[in-house]
């Protein structure tokens, strides 16, 4: 029997909706291909000897969970361990382990092993088990632990005979140092089977040969330098980026040796016009920075004086008898820290200071790049501080003020000048369903599903 006039409409409509709810479905399958810069040759999160890449730290979020976890807001809540609690002093604490998690070897996660592996991270902690518990003593008040291990190093790991197991949501089938790595997902893990199968990573790719890959189909998710995110965008891509989460600044090697190098440094400081550096340079893909941690994390930043005074900056260096001509270094690998390092020579000598571009590394002062490694604040400037060889000033609490004076004495040391906060971003396919990143650019592909081929 032949359909016609209205219930032909009605039935094409139904076909139409139950075809679009098929496609919006989320469903488990498939293989999410990404690809990016960093080249980790090591997949153990407690390794120092790697380069602290934001790109490393959302490859062990995969493979390892830690104790706990920060939400968006950077407030600390349940991970491996279900609660915990401290005892007055802040100095003793007990982590409850949930039932159910297993390493990726199928071994259950217990106490001691646990405590194992936290004691390689932190020797100097004392750590161990007492029944269903593990029980972390520190020799000083540490009422910003649970962040603290919240940070990748603090991942929970098994390691035996050369080998290291996970309890994340993906397990390792293949890995090829600095070039591959291919993930599977876990059908026992504790917080739910991810609806990925597989996450095919492809490392050590430039952005050039990401994007030949992504137009070609090869790859769904692909890294995009900061100053592409609006021309990626105008394109026709998805794009995705994180708030400003890594601090762009030049550092020195070491305190001031005088009165006339702190001097140079103030004017070199007021001298640097970052507002071009980001509009010009960066396309409008990061932030001014006065701080090493951004506006948006502390609500300070304004505070800090982030735009060029060239009068002032001359005016300083007029008071100066005798400048030092400086060495400005990069890392010749990054084409955006050449520019900004020739814009600065270019600001330098407009203020009469004397600069000039060098690739060795025994340089006066270098450009670095430090990323936020924790949405909670005293962690991050804890992180950043070491990053940049800088001893950060003990926190009575975790006040805001407390942060300001905290950071206000790490300036005060005249050893960095922050220059940018930059965004970290992704063009991702439109076959990914529910992908997002948090602010600090943390991938988050608990949901992240694949819709199916078109035939």
């Amino acid at each position: 029997m032949r359909l016609t006039g209205l219930p032909l409409l009605v039935a094409s409509s139904l076909v139409c909706i139950l075809d679009t709810s098929a496609v919006a479905r989320p469903h488990y399958g498939g293989t999410l291909r990404v690809e990016m810069r960093a080249a980790p040759i090591s997949l153990d999160p407690a390794d120092s000897n790697q380069p602290n890449w934001i790109e490393s730290r959302n490859l062990f979020s995969l493979m390892f969970d830690t104790l706990v976890s920060l939400d968006e807001r950077g407030k600390p809540g349940p991970a491996l361990a279900s609660s915990w609690q401290v005892e007055p002093g802040s100095q003793r604490w007990q982590f409850f382990l949930r039932h159910g998690a297993t390493f990726q070897d199928g071994a259950p996660v217990t106490p001691d092993a646990v405590a194992a592996s936290l004691r390689r991270t932190n020797p100097t902690w004392k750590v161990f088990s007492e029944g269903e518990a593990v029980i972390i003593e520190r020799d000083s008040p540490a009422p910003n632990l649970p962040a603290e291990l919240t940070l990748p190093r603090n991942s929970i790991a098994k390691r035996e005979g050369g080998k290291i197991s996970g309890t994340g949501p993906f397990a390792v089938l293949q890995w090829d140092p600095g070039k591959k790595l291919l993930l599977a997902a876990r059908d026992d893990y504790w917080d739910g089977r991810p609806f990925l199968d597989t996450i095919d990573v492809a490392m050590g790719k430039s952005f050039r040969e990401q994007s030949i890959s992504f137009d070609l189909g090869k790859a769904e998710v692909m890294e995009i330098a900061p100053e592409q995110m609006h021309r990626v965008a105008a394109e026709g891509r998805h794009v995705d980026g994180s708030f400003p989460m890594e601090l762009i600044a030049l550092v020195f090697p070491r305190d001031p040796q005088s009165p006339e190098d702190a001097q140079q440094r103030r004017a070199l400081a007021l001298s640097i016009d970052r507002d071009l550096l980001n509009t010009v340079v960066l396309q409008d893909g990061g932030e001014p920075a006065g701080t090493l941690l951004p506006d948006w994390m502390t609500g300070y930043g304004f505070l800090f004086q982030s735009s060029i005074d060239l009068a002032l900056a001359r005016q300083v260096r007029g008071e100066i008898p005798h400048t030092t001509s400086w060495s400005l270094g990069y890392d010749p690998a990054d084409s955006t820290a050449r520019v900004i390092a020739e814009r600065i020579v270019l600001n330098a000598r407009d203020a009469g200071l004397g600069m000039q571009i060098t690739s060795a590394s025994n340089a006066d002062v270098r450009i670095v790049r430090v990323p936020l490694i924790s949405l909670d604040a005293q962690i991050a400037l804890g992180e950043l501080a070491a990053g940049l060889g800088l001893a950060l000033p003990k926190l009575p609490n975790s006040s805001v003020d407390d942060l300001y004076g905290a950071e206000r004495k790490l300036l005060q040391s005249q050893r960095v000048i922050p220059l940018l906060h930059v965004r970290s971003a992704y063009a991702v396919s439109n076959a990914v369903k529910n992908w997002r990143i948090a602010r600090d650019g943390s991938w988050r592909l608990a949901n992240v599903w694949l819709a199916a081929e078109k035939p």
